[in-house]
């Protein structure tokens, strides 16, 4: 098992930058791939980044794409998310998430963070 902790939330201006990290506790972190997710109230749970296990692959959801980027370091055990030029419509509570394969769907992510608050003014 797997467990995950998200931090670096906030409330920052449009235009701005955060940076979102993710800490797994657990030897076996470095076998998984990670995924980014977020969502707001009333909505399904959206795609944000992908990235596979040795960090070669990625992926990113259209929203986010040339704004985010998704990294690990294995030898941590984190995953960050650099969001940059946000949005308003980038206000949501922000997952991270593992899994076994490559997937922009979160019922194929196995464990998942509480989520940290990411809110953009206007």
């Amino acid at each position: 098992q797997v467990q995950l902790v998200e931090s670096g939330g906030g409330l920052v201006q449009a235009g701005g930058s955060l940076k979102l990290s993710c800490a797994a506790s657990g030897r076996t972190f470095s076998r998984y791939d990670m995924g980014w997710f977020r969502q707001t109230p009333g909505k399904e749970r959206e795609f944000v980044a992908y990235i596979s296990w040795n960090g070669i692959s990625r992926d990113y959801g259209d929203s986010v794409k040339g704004r985010f980027t998704i990294s690990r370091d294995n030898a941590k055990n984190t995953v960050t998310l650099q969001m940059n030029s946000l949005k308003p419509e980038d206000t949501a509570v922000y997952y991270c998430a593992v899994a076994n394969y490559y997937s922009s769907s979160p019922n194929d992510y196995l464990y998942w963070g509480q989520g940290t608050q990411v809110t953009v003014s206007s």
